[in-house]
């Protein structure tokens, strides 16, 4: 919202007013629930009459409620009783996605007189999902004369779950050539990598099967297998370089499907088959997924979902140039994502008192109501105003929470 043509006075009131207002509005202490995703919906999770330090009855009379920050109501306020219910049945990964703890911020309002108490409902992730293998079947072409040493980036499992419901561990099946070693990376996650032990013989073993298996940290634990399947192959004796180690992109986030992110290259001095290319992504998360796309043999990496700023401002890529020979070259895109200012400022009305009386008292309470925008910067600040010849004040509470009072009696006549 925009600031109208006020008297500068009463603007400067307001502000100073936001900026001095004292404690007793609201309450300096957090309250903090737990529940366990996938418990039923009605159960109970608390009673706030106790934190509240009132009697069940001044719920009713005070107009007590439960506004959470994203306006859902995922729980209920029984005025009888005071108990906090499941209003539905929590989904961690559909509320938080990844985001480790999932924390959902509400405030207990009380109307009259108005007065906030701030809250947490913390939702718990537990072990539901299995992790998975993007390919199920991994190929790998490794020439015979690789040395005892050498490693190959397997790419990582995915989990719905987080912490320890997480993907925690890979095993691999005893085998006389490979064993298994885990990298982190830069997010903060375990890749797998296979380390070649002693020198393949095509002429002897022209193939091999191993079983890769990741764990989570469950009780007992969730497992999901890929088979790799190596080919030997012969003499290839250099790596693909990138031209670049990092590339660095700006992209604004109302940018189109399909939008050209960067097009990257790399170089490989052996000829024929062991000097041909292929691009691809590796141990990327499944939001990148879902989110770009690489052409294995341009180098084009492209747009296949939309941005949003609000949700991630950007995105670590790793790339792989793979040549014929499966020797790599390894390279990172960095992704910055530009904020646009595609979102409007919202006014959400929590309360409303009307008709209003013509004996009210000065500063009565004829609205409660809250401003979000979610963009970032200047673009999500916002400025609330009224007009100059109404007989209200406009007064910051809490966190963009406003209300509107009586400057002075009212007279219908």
């Amino acid at each position: 919202m925009e600031l109208g043509k006020g008297n500068p006075q009463q603007i400067r009131q307001v502000l100073l007013f936001f900026v001095f207002l004292g404690g007793s509005l609201v309450c300096s202490e957090t309250w903090r629930y737990s529940v366990a995703e996938e418990t039923e919906m009605g159960s109970f999770i608390g009673n706030v009459v106790k934190d509240i330090g009132l009697g069940v009855e001044d719920l009713s009379a005070r107009g007590a409620r439960v506004i959470f920050d994203d306006y859902k109501p995922h729980l209920s306020l029984a005025l009888q009783t005071g108990n906090l219910l499941l209003n539905e049945q929590p989904d961690r990964e559909a509320l938080c996605d990844l985001t480790e703890p999932c924390i959902l911020h509400f405030q207990v309002l009380l109307e009259n007189p108005l007065q906030f108490f701030r809250a947490e409902l913390w939702v718990e992730d537990i072990n539901d999902h299995t992790p998975t293998f993007t390919d199920k079947h991994i190929f790998l072409k490794i020439s015979e004369s690789t040395a005892p040493g050498t490693s190959f980036q397997m790419d990582s499992a995915q989990d719905l779950d987080v912490g320890k419901n997480g993907v925690q561990n890979y095993t691999l099946n005893p085998n006389p050539h490979f064993h298994l070693k885990l990298q982190d990376s830069e997010e903060g996650t375990k890749y797998p990598e296979l380390l070649l032990d002693q020198p393949l013989d095509r002429e002897k073993e022209p193939e091999l099967r191993l079983t890769l298996t990741a764990l989570d940290g469950g009780s007992p634990p969730r497992s999901g297998t890929a088979l790799v399947h190596v080919l030997v192959l012969d003499i290839n004796d250099n790596a693909p370089q990138f031209e670049r180690s990092v590339y660095e992109v700006p992209i604004p986030e109302n940018s189109p499907l399909d939008f050209l992110v960067v097009k990257v290259s790399a170089t490989d001095l052996d000829a024929g088959i062991n000097g041909e290319l292929s691009y691809s992504f590796s141990h990327v998360s499944r939001d990148i997924q879902k989110t770009f796309e690489i052409h294995p043999i341009s180098g084009e990496v492209r747009l296949k979902a939309f941005l949003d700023f609000e949700l991630v401002q950007s995105y670590t890529i790793n790339i792989q140039a793979i040549d014929g020979g499966s020797l790599s070259g390894k390279s990172v895109i960095l992704v910055s994502v530009v904020d646009v200012n595609d979102n409007p400022p919202e006014v959400v009305v929590t309360s409303l008192t009307s008709p209003i009386p013509e004996n009210s008292s000065p500063e009565m309470v004829v609205a409660v109501f809250s401003l979000r925008d979610p963009d970032s910067g200047d673009n999500g600040r916002m400025v609330c105003s009224i007009q100059d010849n109404l007989p209200f004040l406009l007064k910051p509470n809490f966190k963009n929470f406003y209300t509107l009072e009586t400057e002075s009696p009212l007279d219908r006549e």
